[in-house]
């Protein structure tokens, strides 16, 4: 394997050289990310490398804690798990792999080829969210007691959320009730229908201001803020019967 970098105005990836094409479509995807996240957050990341990595084993290498992550979340949800984002680079399967991974369904291939804007995604509103410029081990769990958020936003915000009707609609089959706001389990899948519904009711500013504040409350509250206080058997109601439509046949 030859790496080789490329660049773009605002990233540079770092990759295989058969991979090049892939690596300036993936640039490509990130400027667009990045474009529509400066509309919604006042800081985007710039300067920041995308590595794709061509087999799970070598991503995994990076991070040990990815197969962890894998085995804890949702069997319909573990194909979109491509990668994980550090403070300056985004690890990420390339292109041609995550197309390998994806499943016959519609959708499948659309969520995964928007795999390295989401963990951008992911990145760029951890560091608009002042509560998680803390200690290391206050972080995490930070972040897994909020993973229905951060998760869901970065997904939302990437563009994947709109793909996953086919991946949400098995999810519900397959597994028990989900609870809400969704668990650790269904924070990656399910996590965006949240923030889908709150940008449909309230808009997509009202969406972003969510992201970027862990409500010293907790979730119910910071649902009830964003719901203009309204009652969360009420919000959760209506998460429910979204849900019921998105797992719906497409009309």
């Amino acid at each position: 394997m030859t790496w080789v970098e490329s660049v773009s105005p605002s990233f540079h990836a770092r990759h295989d050289s058969a991979d090049a094409d892939d690596a300036h479509r993936v640039l490509h995807s990130l400027e667009l990310t990045r474009e529509r996240l400066d509309e919604f957050f006042p800081e985007t990341i710039g300067d920041l490398t995308v590595v794709l990595h061509r087999s799970v084993a070598s991503v995994s290498m990076t991070n040990p804690l990815l197969p962890l992550v894998w085995l804890t979340t949702v069997p319909a949800a573990r194909r979109y798990l491509a990668g994980w984002a550090g403070g300056q680079e985004v690890h990420v399967l390339a292109p041609a792999v995550l197309a390998d991974h994806a499943s016959n369904v519609p959708g499948s291939r659309e969520m995964l080829a928007l795999a390295a804007a989401a963990l951008y995604a992911k990145r760029v509103i951890a560091v608009n969210n002042s509560d998680l410029r803390r200690s290391l081990p206050l972080r995490v769990r930070q972040e897994l007691r909020w993973a229905w958020l951060l998760e869901g936003s970065a997904r939302w915000f990437s563009g994947q959320t709109e793909h996953a009707r086919p991946a949400i609609a098995r999810r519900l089959r397959e597994g028990g009730r989900p609870s809400f706001p969704p668990g650790l389990r269904d924070a990656t899948l399910l996590g965006g229908t949240v923030i889908d519904l709150l940008a449909r009711e309230e808009g997509e500013a009202a969406a972003a201001r969510l992201a970027v504040r862990l409500h010293p409350q907790g979730a119910r509250a910071a649902l009830s803020e964003a719901f203009h206080g309204r009652s969360l058997a009420h919000t959760e109601g209506a998460w429910r019967a979204h849900l019921s439509r998105l797992a719906g046949p497409t009309r």
